[in-house]
């Protein structure tokens, strides 16, 4: 339901925002696709489930050949995918692939949009998908979307049929249908009427395709050709869907460029039947509706446009825009002054930014930014007013032709201000499938607008423009030179344990060790430290007195105190709490060069994995796959974990290896190949004879999961096996041991059913489906109603050594704390201790 509370999401018709941190001019032929675009009146929504999902061949033909506005509502932000960058998952890769679509739509031109639905993994049809997802909720979600973006067409990547692939593509399908239905309904969601009118699209299609061996193709289907060369871009609308849907780093999902035409086809969903285009029987031009003179004011100016001197359009757009004040439709007013307001200061070639050399920031501390504005047009923009947050100052100021003036201001940061984090992390999550909103009309946003801007006043010829610039940080990196980001508020005090989750067998002392980051200069005395399970105190302090560095304090919680606790997954939370003020908070920054420093907080937390954990290795090698916990979680186990190189293999740069090698590898006592190290290691087709060998003198080889999709190696294993797109993804799955006897369920931990309680997201992927009979397969699971599954583990004894291949999901169970999952994954590396 929508909460009664006005917010900055309904916009004021006079107010320039933008995005980036930098308002800064579209390039000429950016604003000529711009003007274009505004004497179309059309628009298109794209609909899927996931990042990647999203045709970006078609988009950019909307965009850039159609002129259309358009966009893409991911029902999720990828949050249950893996992650071939780093170690990131659940909510936190869920935050790079938003960021991930934003950087494909800044080149594609679509606009961004998403639901509450959380992904959480792969499910396997739609009543699946909605065992987990709220319907009705996701549903509304989805009606707003198209009541606020208020499209004519709404296109589905997937039909709602076994078809899709992947039981939340197909519930995208079924979700798009129903909100189709009810957007134009206004006993549907009335609560959202506050903020938006109803609207009822004119037609909803399943854009067909060829995946692998599906064809939903048909030549009775509506076909359009896309693809198309375009000489402005320099590139076809192939080519740049390739790089658009390149940023998808966190996925592989690298696409070659294409070049050339190609057909898109389409199958008729519900709404009125197409007849020869996308567009039939919708009000294309502003003529349709009522208002021709804009249309010849328009094709005035497009027909004028000078590439070289975009300014000299300045006059003739201010008129436009006086007269688009004018207009009686609220709805299409509010869109067209932004999109015209844009326009308006790229042809102006007007620049601002607000910029301080923090990049974190305490509510209620003081900074030193600098205002940074320049106009290229010799018609002069005027700057009336500066309101630097809550203070106001008149300048009433000409800015010259290509002159920069800079401005410097202290400003203090509200004391009341929130934490720099997405709004849909801000607070717990619903449920495991549905993000909390703090504010329903956030629903649909890439991200939250800033609170924190300063505002121009702005005068161009007779017009009047506000333009929001956020808080900035900007600095000069040697490598990629100037970098502007959002400065992020940050907490006074930040508290974070110096291990991600502590592993403590039973009759043992905890350790811990609780680092404090101080931010502010502020004195902070006569505090106090909890280290808290459940509500019971377990440890802490009194802190006399702390400020302006950062330190650790080492606890130890007696195993008396633990032994009590009958749980083997336990969380210890840590609070510092001074002047009535409670500090709780750690953040979690990711940073990767494609992106923006990203950052959320979480509570100041860790994991404690208590129980009989025993391992009999000291030594183990790692083969980096796509990013995974695991050499951290070993390393806490307090095992030696070495990442394998080339020279590992070959003991030399000359590539002369021969025993050297062998000798190397013998020194540990297994090796460990990461998640889809045969899709992500291109060196390992050179080094698969080396680790045979390893096995065959004697050696441990375990191999996690691979997929089939850009491999290195044909064959893994020693013996044959295929990998098959067979999974178990319901967590709680039943296991059956097929030979309880086997050593690796026995050494050095005695595995029973009970150790595959509390798993989460899933029990494996990718299960291999036929195999030599040299294998022993270990368990037996399957998902309600489907075959059982043999391939979550396979094992072969090989010369005097072990080699075993097992898709069971560790990457997820060992930073999730389990510790049936850790005792069998230190089974398995075990195994040639037995």
């Amino acid at each position: 339901m929508f909460k009664k509370v006005l917010t900055i999401f309904i916009l004021g018709f006079f107010t320039v925002f933008c995005s980036a941190q930098q308002v800064r001019p579209s390039k000429s032929s950016e604003i000529y696709r711009d003007l274009k675009t505004l004497k179309n009146i059309p628009k298109v929504l794209y609909l899927a489930a996931h990042p990647d999902d999203e045709n970006t061949g078609l988009l950019s033909w909307l965009i850039n050949d159609q002129n259309v506005e358009t966009g893409y509502l991911s029902l999720t932000r990828g949050d249950g995918g893996q992650n071939l960058l780093g170690t990131e998952q659940g909510a936190a890769l869920g935050l790079i692939r938003t960021h991930e679509l934003l950087e494909a739509r800044k080149l594609d031109g679509a606009q961004q949009f998403f639901t509450r639905a959380i992904d959480f993994g792969f499910s396997k049809n739609t009543t699946d998908t909605f065992k987990q997802w709220d319907e009705n909720t996701i549903t509304a979600d989805v009606v707003w979307v198209i009541r606020k973006f208020r499209p004519d067409v709404i296109i589905c990547r997937f039909p709602p049929t076994a078809a899709a692939g992947h039981g939340q593509h197909a519930a995208s399908a079924v979700l798009a249908e129903k909100a189709f239905k009810l957007a134009g309904d206004k006993t549907a969601f009335p609560d959202q009427l506050k903020y938006v009118n109803v609207w009822q699209p004119k037609r909803l299609l399943w854009n067909t395709f060829r995946f692998g061996s599906v064809n939903t193709t048909a030549e009775n289907q509506m076909k359009i050709t896309v693809g198309q060369y375009d000489a402005q871009l320099g590139l076809g609308y192939g080519e740049l869907a390739g790089l658009s849907r390149s940023l998808h780093k966190s996925q592989g999902a690298g696409t070659q460029s294409v070049a050339g035409i190609k057909t898109e086809y389409f199958s008729h969903v519900d709404g009125e039947p197409v007849k020869s285009t996308l567009f039939d029987d919708v009000a294309k031009s502003w003529t349709a509706k009522g208002n021709t003179d804009i249309d010849k004011e328009l094709d005035k100016i497009i027909s004028a446009f000078n590439f070289n001197q975009p300014d000299l359009s300045l006059p003739a757009l201010l008129v436009l825009r006086k007269k688009a004040m004018e207009l009686k439709d609220s709805d299409l007013k509010k869109d067209k002054i932004k999109s015209l307001d844009h326009i308006i200061l790229s042809c102006a070639g007007f620049m601002g930014e607000v910029v301080t050399n923090q990049a974190e920031a305490v509510a209620g501390d003081q900074y030193n930014f600098k205002l940074n504005l320049i106009s290229r047009a010799e018609n002069p923009v005027v700057l009336e007013n500066v309101k630097w947050l809550n203070q106001s100052e008149n300048v009433h100021r000409k800015l010259s032709k290509d002159s920069l003036i800079t401005i410097q201001h202290d400003i203090q940061i509200p004391a009341d201000v929130a934490l720099t984090e997405p709004y849909w992390l801000a607070k717990p999550a619903k449920d495991a499938a549905t993000f909390s909103v703090p504010n329903d009309t956030l629903i649909g946003l890439p991200e939250a607008e800033s609170s924190l801007n300063v505002l121009l006043d702005l005068k161009i010829g007779l017009e009047k423009f506000q333009v929001k610039l956020p808080l900035s940080f900007k600095k000069l990196d040697p490598v990629r030179g100037d970098v502007v980001e959002a400065i992020r508020i940050v907490p006074a005090v930040e508290l974070k344990f110096n291990q991600p989750l502590y592993l403590v067998k039973e009759n043992e002392d905890l350790n811990l060790s609780l680092n404090f980051k101080v931010n502010s200069d502020k004195q902070f005395s006569n505090g106090k430290v909890n280290l808290m399970f459940n509500g019971e105190r377990l440890g802490g302090g009194d802190l006399k007195s702390i400020s302006g560095k950062d330190f650790t304090i080492d606890y130890i919680i007696p195993k008396a105190k633990l032994a009590s606790k009958q749980s083997s997954r336990l969380q210890v939370d840590a609070n510092y709490v001074v002047d009535g003020t409670t500090y709780n908070k750690k953040q979690e920054l990711i940073q990767y060069p494609h992106l923006p420093s990203l950052q959320y907080f979480t509570p100041a937390t860790v994991t404690v994995m208590k129980g009989d954990i025993q391992t009999k290795v000291k030594k183990v090698a790692y083969i980096e796959g796509a990013g995974d916990f695991i050499p951290e979680f070993l390393r806490i186990a307090g095992i030696q974990v070495d990442v394998l190189k080339d020279t590992d293999f070959y003991g030399n740069p000359d590539g002369i290896g021969g025993n050297s090698s062998l000798n190397k590898l013998s020194e540990y006592d297994a090796i460990v190949l990461g998640v889809r190290a045969n899709n992500t290691e291109k060196k390992l087709g050179r080094w698969m004879p080396f680790l045979w060998s390893y096995v065959k003198a004697g050696g441990n080889l375990l191999m996690q999961y691979n997929t089939n999709q850009d491999t290195t190696v044909d064959q893994l294993g020693m013996y044959s096996f295929s990998i098959a797109n067979k999974r178990v993804t319901e967590e709680n799955a039943a296991v059956k041991f097929l030979n309880p006897n086997h050593k690796l369920l026995n050494f050095p931990n005695k595995i029973t059913v009970d150790d595959f309680n509390g798993w989460v997201q899933e029990r494996g992927a990718y299960f291999p489906d036929k195999w030599d009979p040299a294998y022993e397969p270990l368990f037996e699971m399957h998902d309600t109603g489907e075959e059982p599954l043999q391939g979550s583990t396979l094992y072969t004894k090989y010369g005097k050594g072990n080699f075993i291949y097992t898709p069971l999901a560790f990457f997820r169970q060992l930073p999730a704390g389990n510790v049936g999952a850790a005792r069998l994954f230190l089974n398995f590396l075990s195994a040639q201790k037995n």
